[in-house]
């Protein structure tokens, strides 16, 4: 039991990662990407084989991951400076959709669809870490400098420029803001953010493969954020854990047939999700905030 809790809080930090590198894109700057599993699979596929042919140290492959992550996303930031809304969420959907083909063609880089498997235990500085307690503790490390990082940037004009973006693009550009520069520069930070935490989640799993990195991968994050709170700080981590303590739970109910628990799950989601929209349109967090 220990163990299992151990491994759900690991995965839960990871995905707070994700999440709020996407709440950076989402929330602060008003870009919806459906591409960030992409970013997120990048991140995991640089780490693995780094690990695999290089050194198993978890630092130097999540800075790998997220440098190679920040590299490509600017196939993402590109359309991001031509088109806008709707134009944009299709730009990047394409996106997802050509990376997971290449994810489970590309034998080579990625394995395929059997993908990348013996990762070993990682390492930091020289030190077996591949305790899950110890493990844990580096990843809830990780997350906590993210949040930090995010936090003051936020808070600085760099953060002020992107809540201007989001609120009005015109008016912003009206008012000098460099609006190319601010979407590139918050696309890359995004993707390298996301690609640590897939590094991150291939030294967990010591297996990466395209199944991991789909279009609903991206969903579940987006949903997240949603959930949680676009445009706060804490808002997505309170989506990683309504989210993904939703299955776990439903795994202890033994009156629900294994078989069935997907099903119940998308249920649940779906209910949630229309209740949410209804009586709080700006999240756990974000409502909680709006009435304080």
């Amino acid at each position: 039991m220990i163990a299992y809790l151990v491994n759900l809080a690991t995965l839960m930090a990871i995905f707070g990662i994700a999440a709020s590198s996407l709440n950076l894109l989402i929330g602060y700057a008003g870009i919806f990407s459906m591409a960030h599993a992409m970013f997120f699979g990048v991140g995991a596929y640089v780490g693995a084989q780094l690990a695999l042919h290089v050194v198993a140290d978890v630092g130097l492959a999540a800075l790998a991951g997220g440098a190679v992550a920040a590299v490509l996303s600017l196939c993402l930031a590109l359309p991001a400076l031509r088109v806008r809304g709707e134009y944009f969420v299709a730009a990047s959907l394409g996106l997802q959709m050509l990376a997971s083909t290449i994810f489970g063609e590309t034998h080579i880089l990625t394995g395929g669809v059997g993908g990348l498997t013996g990762i070993p235990a990682p390492t930091l500085l020289g030190y077996d870490i591949s305790s899950p307690v110890v493990y844990l503790l580096v990843v809830t490390s990780v997350l906590i400098l993210t949040l930090v990082f995010i936090h003051s940037l936020i808070r600085g004009s760099f953060g002020r420029g992107l809540m201007a973006i989001r609120d009005s693009e015109s008016a912003a550009e009206a008012f000098g803001k460099d609006i190319r520069s601010l979407k590139t520069l918050v696309v890359v930070i995004g993707c390298f953010l996301v690609g640590v935490a897939g590094s991150l989640l291939a030294f967990h799993m010591a297996f990466v493969n395209v199944e991991s990195f789909t279009l609903d991968q991206s969903v579940l994050m987006m949903a997240m954020v949603i959930i949680g709170g676009a445009g706060t700080i804490y808002g997505p981590l309170v989506g990683v854990v309504t989210l993904m303590a939703l299955p776990a739970g439903l795994s202890f109910l033994t009156f629900i047939p294994s078989t069935e628990i997907g099903t119940v799950q998308q249920f649940i989601y779906g209910v949630a999700m229309t209740l949410l929209m209804i009586f709080r349109p700006s999240g756990l967090v974000g409502q909680s905030r709006g009435r304080r």
